[in-house]
């Protein structure tokens, strides 16, 4: 299983009604077919971190994985989720004991980054913001 975890704190001034959009997006991805379970709200980690919600997909594997991060549905969730963020924090792992698999993981997002240069821009300046 591969497991896709993201904590995110909203800009200031994106209203409830506009979160609760996000959300709703963010659980229409995480319900795509190829997704095992996924699960999308509050976090309930330490405040000093400052997330307010936290995403999670988990995979079977780099097939699914692949057909995920190109999925129309996630592609388009995207435009709608990240001009919100001010925070986002990714954690990825697996349970699988392939030692190569972490590298397989990161070459699949590394092209998709390749294949849709302005996203991910947007991905490093959501990221860049973390520093």
């Amino acid at each position: 299983m591969i497991v896709n975890l993201l904590r995110i704190r909203f800009k200031d001034g994106v209203s409830v009604e506009e979160q609760e959009e996000v959300l709703a997006v963010m659980r229409r991805t995480a319900g795509l077919e190829m997704v095992a379970f996924g699960a999308v709200g509050k976090d309930f980690g330490n405040p000093a971190d400052g997330f307010t919600h936290s995403y999670l997909a988990a995979l079977p594997d780099l097939e699914a994985l692949e057909r995920y991060m190109h999925d129309p549905v996630h592609l388009s969730g995207d435009d709608v989720i990240m001009d919100k963020l001010e925070k986002l924090s990714a954690v990825r792992f697996t349970d699988d004991s392939d030692p190569d698999l972490g590298k397989a993981v990161y070459g699949i997002a590394a092209r998709k980054m390749e294949m849709y240069p302005e996203w991910a821009k947007r991905i490093d300046e959501i990221f860049g913001a973390n520093v």
